[in-house]
């Protein structure tokens, strides 16, 4: 600082300031000034333009400002205000919180200068409001992250323990590279090494005869399946035959395969044949077989299924109703599930199937109730009845067999064309009726849906059916004993034709 600087400022030029300029340049100089006697009476109150946060403080002025401080930092004012009494140097700032209607708090830190000889304060201070919010951010993520660590030692420990305690060799594999993530020491013990010695190591090189690449992708194709079957192989070092089941799941943003592995003494010979005959069969069967909750949402489903269903992969209907794809929906759904529940399966069940594409399949349905677990299950399965239908049609009657023509040629004579068509027709109505009543467990507006009649026609036709068939009609009255051989054989002729499936019955 040059000499005639000095001398501006040890002449006391800071009093030649205009007054209307020297506020401003106060209040610009800190965010908050305030003016107190020697006993903390509040004179002035200058805030900074830029702060309109703080709002009015006229009100503070003429009054104590140990109203406006909190409980703490009364204490620390009183200090400063003894210590200029004493006529102390004061160049400490303290930190102050202030308080308004005991809602409006913030921490100001305040440098103290005297301005006059009976003791006036001149305080400025400075908004440490973003200071604190950020110290208390800080001190937020430091306990964020205490907690996320806690979590993480938690969660560490569940693994490591399941891991040790699992009776199953797991495997983690990453899918990208193809190496083993982690193991257990089951794990270990099958492929032959220590369980340090396989992390990090490629997956693929542990088995005779297996690239890395084409392993891996078969294991995450069978994974995507979601296949019961598994990947035989044999282990390099161990030389022990295993079966490989896979999983996929995605931790991290990065795809991981979880293999379960699967050795001879994990189970008897006998038990671990019987259940892969079970399992191929399942896979390999001409019928459409689905396994169902209680609800008919379905679980899995295999190949034959998914051609009557039009649908690609597992994962298509895995998770639908089973009612999507019949043709009556929750009626058809409903009858087979509540007949399954009811007395453990239901040997036969006539409808139509709707694929994806909108064509329709007549199917016969046989559903069976699996309640060998905590959660049931209903098993159905489903065949095609189209080929069915033209086989039976092409089939000339055996010999020996009655023939329905036949029977119904032997009421010629004893009743005329039309009651003899009234009565077949009124019987066939009948039986159709019983069937759809006895299905529905004599829910009429389901049987009369199942029937493709409204609920009025359908009791309509209960009244005749009944009134038919106990008011003989005008043949009985002709033929007495020839009308009832007659009506006897038309019943026969009705039951041969239910038996070949042109009424099924359910159960």
């Amino acid at each position: 600082m040059s000499s005639i600087g000095s001398k501006f400022w040890n002449a006391g030029s800071i009093p030649l300031i205009e007054p209307q300029f020297l506020g401003s340049i106060v209040s610009a100089a800190s965010d908050i000034a305030v003016v107190v006697s020697h006993d903390g009476i509040v004179l002035s109150v200058l805030v900074n333009d830029n702060q309109p946060s703080y709002g009015k403080l006229g009100h503070w002025e003429g009054r104590p400002v140990q109203e406006f401080l909190t409980a703490e930092s009364t204490e620390k004012l009183a200090r400063v205000l003894a210590a200029n009494a004493k006529g102390e140097q004061l160049r400490h700032a303290v930190e102050l919180n202030h308080r308004d209607n005991a809602e409006w708090q913030f921490p100001i830190r305040y440098s103290f200068h005297p301005i006059g000889k009976n003791g006036e304060l001149l305080m400025l201070g400075r908004d440490l409001r973003l200071i604190a919010e950020t110290q208390q951010q800080l001190v937020q993520v430091q306990i964020a992250l205490e907690r996320g660590y806690e979590a993480r030692r938690e969660f560490d420990a569940r693994y490591r323990t399941l891991m040790a305690n699992v009776r199953d060799p797991v495997v983690f594999i990453t899918v990208a590279e193809g190496r083993i993530r982690d193991l257990n020491n089951l794990a270990a013990a099958v492929l032959g090494a220590s369980r340090d010695e396989l992390i990090g190591a490629a997956f693929a090189q542990e088995f005779k005869d297996r690239r890395r690449g084409e392993f891996v992708e078969s294991l995450l194709n069978l994974a995507i399946a979601d296949s019961t079957s598994g990947i035989a192989v044999q282990t390099r070092r161990s030389r022990r035959r295993v079966v490989l089941h896979p999983g996929v799941f995605r931790a991290g943003g990065e795809r991981m395969l979880l293999c379960r592995i699967e050795t001879e003494e994990a189970g008897s010979p006998v038990a671990d044949n019987f259940s892969q005959n079970l399992t191929a069969l399942f896979e390999g069967a001409p019928d459409a077989m689905a396994f169902t909750d209680p609800k008919g949402i379905i679980e899995s489903a295999n190949d034959a299924f998914l051609d009557l269903a039009g649908a690609t992969y597992p994962a298509d209907v895995k998770g639908r109703s089973l009612a999507d794809y019949l043709a009556r929906g929750q009626i058809d759904l409903g009858v087979l599930i509540e007949n399954a529940t009811r007395s453990g399966q239901m040997r036969l069940y006539s409808t139509r199937m709707t694929n994806e594409f909108g064509t329709v399949l007549p199917v016969e349905i046989s559903a069976t109730y699996l309640n060998h677990r905590a959660t049931p299950s209903i098993g159905f399965v489903i065949r095609d009845a189209g080929r069915l239908e033209a086989l039976r049609r092409s089939n000339a009657p055996q010999e020996g067999e009655p023939s329905p023509s036949y029977n119904v040629a032997e009421l010629v004579g004893s009743a005329t064309l039309k009651e003899i068509v009234a009565e077949t027709a009124d019987v066939v109505e009948k039986i159709c009726i019983e069937t759809a009543v006895e299905l529905t467990r004599n829910n009429r507006v389901a049987a009369a849906e199942m029937l493709g009649l409204s609920r009025q026609s359908l009791y309509v036709k209960l009244h005749e059916c009944q009134r038919k068939l106990t008011e003989r009609p005008a043949a009985a009255a002709r033929g007495g004993a020839d009308a009832a051989q007659a009506g006897d054989l038309v019943s026969a002729d009705v039951g041969l034709s239910l038996r070949r499936g042109f009424v099924r019955r359910g159960g």
